[in-house]
């Protein structure tokens, strides 16, 4: 297995961190954006996408700042983070994305982070 590739990604998003923060830390929220379906059973989330399951674990979170999740399935330190900034002067609120991928996804999986994002905004009513 070749090393996955550390990649972040930014995303202005209209909302406020607590509204926002539900979204990436629940299963309800996260359903309505991430995934067809979410369960969670303590710190073990299910992610469904067209029937197939994907199992994940909630690593660390803080309220209304972010949340770091890693694939079961991952056989490295790869996790991927959902962490809400906001800039101190201007008050604006950005999603930062961090994730992992092999060197010849990175772009696949930054481009399915944006679709997945503007879906986010869509259910946010963020433009």
């Amino acid at each position: 297995m070749s090393d996955k590739i550390k990649f972040e990604i930014e995303f202005v998003i209209q909302s406020s961190p607590q509204m926002l923060y539900q979204y990436l830390a629940t299963p309800s929220g996260l359903s309505e954006w991430f995934a067809d379906n979410v369960n969670s059973r303590g710190e073990k989330f299910t992610f469904i996408w067209d029937g197939a399951e994907e199992e994940a674990k909630l690593l660390k979170r803080k309220t209304d700042e972010f949340v770091r999740f890693a694939w079961d399935e991952a056989e490295d330190d790869s996790f991927f983070e959902m962490k809400i900034i906001v800039d101190e002067i201007t008050k604006d609120v950005s999603l930062f994305i961090t994730d992992f991928a092999e060197d010849d996804e990175i772009d696949e999986s930054k481009m399915l982070w944006t679709n997945q994002v503007s879906d986010l905004k869509q259910v946010l009513g963020s433009s």
